[in-house]
């Protein structure tokens, strides 16, 4: 005898579009896992040098030094105001992407660099940087 209950039985379904949304996440998980765990060891390496082989071309780069005093250097030589001017505006019109490079001296003050760097932006330059060195390097540029 079958005794019929008023509920109706329900056929029971196997989803697994779920289970494949876990697995695509526990892979994705264990891949940057494992990548975050890799440990990066390097040799250091002395390649030789070619010696025949020679820069024919040098960068077209101007470094500028700020003394104390504010006077300007450029490759060790002294340079005027006006000749540096005159030089940066002749460089550019050669280069427009002619980079220029404001290193002041640990006593240099704030209103001479700032001064050159009104020269470099007067010659029409745009890419300036100005170096600077860590609070424990106390060397002189």
């Amino acid at each position: 005898m079958k005794i019929r209950t008023p509920i109706a039985e329900k056929k029971s379904r196997l989803e697994i579009i779920p289970l494949i949304d876990i697995m695509f996440f526990l892979l994705a998980s264990f891949m940057m896992i494992t990548l975050q765990m890799q440990i990066v060891r390097t040799l250091k390496a002395n390649l030789p040098t070619a010696t025949l082989a020679t820069s024919t071309k040098k960068p077209d780069i101007v470094n500028l030094n700020v003394n104390k005093d504010g006077q300007v250097s450029m490759d060790d030589t002294n340079i005027t105001f006006p000749a540096l001017l005159t030089m940066l505006t002749n460089r550019y019109s050669l280069n427009t992407n002619l980079p220029v490079y404001i290193t002041g001296a640990n006593d240099a003050t704030h209103g001479s660099v700032m001064f050159v760097l009104d020269i470099v932006r007067r010659a029409g330059i745009r890419n300036v940087a100005i170096a600077v060195h860590a609070s424990g390097d106390h060397s002189t540029p």
